[in-house]
């Protein structure tokens, strides 16, 4: 890690890598690959299954993408042995040259949200789950969220806000109209002042925003609106978005945002697209295939073909 703040450091390591993908970790017991899947109903098991395959999946993309995003929810499923194998993960990804992006959609008011942004914002032990960034919604209004800014910006770290969700059954939220726009816009607007406040060298700051794949005309609509955002996008593949549909997250020299894939990298082997790779012995090689296949879609159709290497001179 740099002495750089969060949103630098994701710059960096976005311009290092020449893509903007985010491989989410998402493991499901049905769905792991031959080998891992253990006995119903045995915990411990299952969640070693879980930590052997997300390290797998972690030295697959680890040369290629700056970030991963483990889903906290599917290692809380399985109680305290799998919180212990999202906690190894967390590190493992981090020593493998990766920025982490824990997945839990927290937030709460006062000393709670305090005590979660405390927990889990800050590595090299300023904090007990060490994450470089986190998820939160904003349903609780702006003094919710101002612990876990204050936290991030401290300990180097970053935040994604929910704005404008992937899921259809945001909309009915998200999109009721109040004082003549959006709530969307309203959020939006509050993130972005956070994020301006924020910004390092890289023009943008430690606040993001989640703004899904799967609302394009939004993604563009937002990006105009929110020029030191960073933008985690998720909706790609699984849900049915495409790389034209993410282009709108960019900002012209395709910096900005981040694309999660989860389901369509990890298991790849499953997809028609790569069949006969799911045996043992092959099962990382589609979730390799998956993922050069994602950075050249998003290189063919997005700004972000545009990316230049940190401290090159057309950086």
């Amino acid at each position: 890690m740099t002495d750089d703040g969060f949103a630098d450091q994701l710059d960096a390591a976005v311009r290092r890598c020449g893509n903007p993908v985010l491989v989410g970790l998402d493991p499901r017991a049905e769905s792991l690959p031959p080998g891992l899947i253990p006995s119903p109903g045995d915990w411990n098991a299952l969640a070693e299954g879980f930590r052997v395959f997300c390290r797998d999946v972690i030295d697959v993309v680890a040369p290629l993408v700056p970030a991963v995003k483990p889903q906290a929810a599917f290692f809380e499923q399985l109680g305290p042995p799998g919180m212990a194998a999202l906690a190894d993960l967390v590190r493992y990804a981090q020593q493998r040259g990766l920025l982490v992006i824990l997945d839990g959609k927290r937030n709460d008011i006062g000393s709670t949200a305090a005590a979660y942004a405390e927990g889990y914002l800050g590595r090299d032990g300023q904090s007990p789950w060490g994450a470089d960034a986190m998820t939160v919604s904003p349903y609780l209004g702006d003094d919710s969220l101002q612990p876990f800014v204050e936290t991030a910006v401290r300990r180097k770290a970053g935040v994604f806000v929910l704005v404008k969700t992937s899921n259809p059954g945001g909309k009915m939220l998200q999109d009721l109209v109040v004082a003549g726009r959006p709530v969307y816009r309203h959020l939006g607007e509050y993130v972005e002042s956070l994020a301006a406040q924020t910004a390092g060298a890289s023009g943008y700051g430690a606040v993001g925003a989640v703004v899904g794949a799967t609302y394009p005309d939004q993604l563009v609509e937002l990006r105009r609106a929110m020029p030191h955002t960073w933008f985690l996008v998720p909706g790609f593949g699984a849900q049915g978005a495409t790389a034209r549909d993410v282009a709108g997250a960019f900002d012209a020299h395709g910096r900005g945002a981040i694309v999660n894939n989860s389901r369509g990298i990890i298991f790849a082997y499953s997809a028609p697209k790569y069949r006969g790779m799911a045996e043992p012995t092959r099962w990382q090689s589609a979730v390799e295939r998956a993922t050069r296949d994602m950075i050249a879609q998003l290189r063919a159709e997005t700004p972000a073909a545009r990316l230049v290497p940190a401290g090159s001179p057309s950086a």
